[in-house]
């Protein structure tokens, strides 16, 4: 073969393609896929590149152009000892057993994000936030002021440059008639003062005697903009909102209080979602999915919007007319609710109504969906 028909290979001293800088070379590479299986196949091109994409610098960097889009790797079965249940195919598959944490039955999870799982560990008065990637574990101790730890809710937060995370503890009873929150910075390494907003007027028609005057649904919160999100029952139907940048707390009503009934008895069939376009957004799963957006006028009146009915016999393979999936997961990032049927468990995309298939016929359990981006030992 002669020499003018020879390739070179992007890594040879001979190229003289721009490829050989490596803060090119980076940036182009930072946008590929963020698939398990993009880096481990660019690092067989040649050695310069797979020094390049092993560098701890360089995965810090690939997960962070991916905060924004990452992909739903599997999801963690809070019904099954936490047990990792993966959802993607081959090559992209994460083996269960690699996001493994033994679960004690004290823990309770409390929300999924940004690769960062947070617990609450009703025996030692913790809250536990557990990297899975890394297998990082931090552990806080809540602080005092609280109502007792089986009302207490959280989410936690990664901050854009990864290096640091915040914890967000909300709660309520009846003996304060408040919902509270409180902070907790990595970085500062201290717990910000109380924070608190009075529930709404209980409703006249709801038997309170026996319970809280905030019941938080099942679901977890929901990162909407700057603000994390729960779907509560204070009176009627509504959602708790804590503003990250605002340091605010504040209880909305939600579209129709019909619903409340239902959230008593079923309350893992609503949540708070990301709406179509931006702002917040309302599921409710009953007989059909009914999703709704917020708006907000000038002088801060809410009203909400009916902007989609999904009808569960067009969309799932349902075993009769009569049965009603139910709403067992919500994974944030990719706008993406989890159904479980008598046929089986199933990802909807609530956009374009893509519909996946994860596992088959069993008891609704409840699942966490983990949305991150591994990139596995090259």
């Amino acid at each position: 073969m002669s020499s003018s028909r020879r390739r070179h290979c992007p890594c040879s001293p001979s190229a003289t393609s721009p490829l050989d800088v490596d803060d090119l070379l980076s940036e182009i590479l930072f946008r590929l896929p963020p698939e398990s299986s993009s880096l481990p196949r660019v690092s067989a091109v040649c050695k310069s590149w797979r020094r390049l994409v092993s560098d701890p610098s360089f995965v810090h960097h690939f997960r962070i152009h991916h905060r924004r889009n990452p992909p739903i790797l599997g999801c963690f079965d809070i019904d099954h000892g936490f047990s990792f249940q993966p959802t993607l195919e081959a090559p992209n598959r994460v083996p269960p057993e690699r996001f493994s944490l033994q679960f004690s039955t004290h823990f309770r999870p409390l929300g999924c994000r940004h690769g960062l799982v947070l617990f609450l560990d009703a025996s030692l008065d913790q809250v536990l936030v557990w990297d899975p990637v890394t297998g990082e574990q931090h552990r806080l101790a809540v602080p005092p002021g609280f109502p007792p730890i089986g009302d207490i809710h959280g989410a936690v937060v990664r901050a854009a440059g990864g290096a640091h995370f915040r914890v967000v503890l909300v709660g309520g009873g009846k003996q304060v008639g408040r919902a509270l929150a409180r902070v907790y910075s990595s970085e500062t390494g201290v717990w910000g003062s109380f924070l608190s907003t009075w529930l709404p007027s209980e409703d006249p028609t709801m038997d309170f005697s026996s319970m809280p005057a905030m019941v938080f649904s099942i679901m977890p919160a929901v990162l909407v903009g700057n603000s994390l999100c729960w779907s509560i029952f204070a009176g009627s139907l509504s959602t708790l909102e804590f503003d990250l940048d605002r340091q605010s707390l504040v209880v909305t009503s939600a579209p129709v209080n019909f619903f409340g009934h239902i959230f008593v008895k079923d309350s893992c069939n609503v949540t708070v979602m990301r709406a179509e376009g931006g702002g917040m957004g309302f599921l409710v799963s009953d007989s059909t999915a009914q999703l709704w957006k917020k708006h907000t006028d000038s002088v801060g009146v809410v009203w909400w919007v009916p902007e989609k009915t999904i009808e569960f016999h067009k969309l799932l393979p349902l075993k009769s007319e009569n049965e009603r999936p139910q709403l067992v997961g919500f994974a944030e990032e990719n706008n993406v609710a989890f159904f479980s049927t008598l046929g089986g468990v199933f990802m909807v995309q609530l956009e374009s109504l893509e519909v996946k298939k994860l596992f088959g016929a069993s008891i609704a359990h409840q699942y966490q969906p983990l949305e991150t981006v591994y990139t596995p030992g090259i």
